[in-house]
C-alpha cells in the first residue's frame, strides 16, 4: 500500500494530543451517564457492512501496528473528507461536518468517558458513512440508529463508555467484539487495539459490514460470519471481549476465552438491562460487577 493510500485510518497519534488529550481540550465536567435506553426512541436507520474470513486477507496485516501504542504525537488533527479514500463518499452537508463530528464527542466526555485515545477514536471515525444516507442528519446526535434486521447501530457514549471500561487505560492487543452490525464499532475498536476481530450471526449485516469498512482500508479487522456465543477459541485468548447485545448471561464459551487480566463488557438481562464488567483473575476465577443501566438488542445463538 502505498503513502497516498494510507488516508483511513488515521494514526491515533495524529489525533490525540497527549499530556492534554481530548476529554481535557474538551473541559470535561462530571455528569449523569446517557444511556443507549434514554435515547433509543430518538433513533432511526444504517446500514452496516462485515469483513469476513475471506476479507481478512484483505484487511489482513498489521500496518496499524495497533493504534494503542501510537498516540504520542505532539499536535493533535482530525480526519477531514480529503482524507479519506475517493470512493467515501464524503458529503459536505453541514450536519456530517468535522465540526458536528468534534462536538458529538465534545458532549460524550461531558457526560463522563475520560480515555483520550477512546475520544480520538470517536473522532476520527465518521459515523454516517454507517448509516443510511437518509439519517445521516441524525449520524451525530447520542442515539442508537436502526441498521435493519431489528438491529441498531449503538449511541456513540455508549461505545466510548464500553471501550474505555474494557481498556482500563491499559494495552489492548487482541479484542473480541460480538455483534459487528454495520461496522462502526469494530472501526472505533480498531483505533485502541493491534488486532480486532468481529462477529456477526446475520449474513447480511456481514456482508454490510464489509461494504462500509472496506472504503477504509483498516488493516487489523478480521470480521467473521458466525455464531457469536461461541466466540472465536482458535484465536483466543483476548485482552478485551465487547457484546453489542444484551444476553440474561454471558456466556461461559467467552469467559473462558479472556486472557488472565483479561476484560469482558455486555450488556446484561431482559426487560431490564444492566452493564456488566467480568475480569478473569486465574485460569478458573473471574470477578464481575454491575455499572450503569442500559438498552440493546437481545443476543441470540445461531446464524440467520
Amino acid at each position: 500500500m502505498s503513502g497516498k493510500e494510507k488516508r483511513f485510518p488515521l494514526p491515533l497519534s495524529s489525533v490525540v494530543n497527549k499530556g492534554k488529550g481530548i476529554g481535557a481540550s474538551y473541559s470535561v465536567k462530571t455528569a449523569t451517564p446517557q444511556t443507549a435506553m434514554q435515547n433509543q426512541s430518538a433513533s432511526r436507520g444504517l446500514s452496516p457492512k462485515p469483513l469476513s474470513s475471506g476479507i481478512a486477507g484483505i484487511y489482513g496485516g498489521s500496518s496499524m501496528q495497533g493504534a494503542a501504542q501510537r498516540s504520542t504525537a505532539s499536535a493533535s488533527a482530525e480526519l477531514r473528507p480529503s482524507q479519506l479514500p475517493s470512493q467515501v463518499n464524503t458529503s459536505p452537508s453541514p450536519l456530517v461536518s468535522d465540526a458536528v463530528r468534534r462536538a458529538m464527542v465534545k458532549r460524550v466526555a461531558q457526560q463522563g468517558v475520560k480515555d483520550s485515545m477512546v475520544l480520538g477514536a470517536l473522532e476520527a471515525v465518521p459515523r454516517h458513512l454507517f448509516i443510511d444516507a437518509g439519517l445521516s442528519s441524525q449520524a451525530y446526535i447520542d442515539a442508537s440508529l436502526p441498521i435493519g434486521h431489528h438491529q441498531t447501530i449503538s449511541q456513540p457514549y455508549i461505545v466510548a463508555r464500553m471501550i474505555e471500561i474494557m481498556r482500563n487505560g491499559g494495552t489492548l492487543n487482541r479484542v473480541l467484539e460480538i455483534g459487528t452490525g454495520c461496522g462502526y464499532q469494530a472501526a472505533v475498536l480498531s483505533l485502541v487495539a493491534k488486532d480486532v476481530y468481529s462477529i456477526e450471526r446475520i449474513k447480511a449485516l456481514h456482508e454490510l459490514a464489509k461494504t462500509n469498512l472496506r472504503p477504509m482500508r483498516i488493516a487489523n479487522i478480521r470480521l467473521h460470519y458466525g455464531d457469536g456465543m461461541l466466540g472465536l477459541p482458535q484465536v483466543a485468548p483476548f485482552d478485551g471481549i465487547i457484546l453489542a447485545a444484551a444476553g440474561m448471561e454471558v456466556p461461559q464459551a467467552l469467559l473462558d476465552q479472556l486472557s488472565i487480566g483479561g476484560r469482558l463488557i455486555a450488556p446484561v438481562g431482559g426487560k431490564n438491562q444492566v452493564l456488566q464488567l467480568i475480569q478473569r483473575v486465574a485460569k478458573n476465577e473471574w470477578s464481575s460487577s454491575v455499572l450503569e443501566q442500559c438498552h440493546f438488542v437481545p443476543l441470540h445463538k445461531g446464524v440467520i
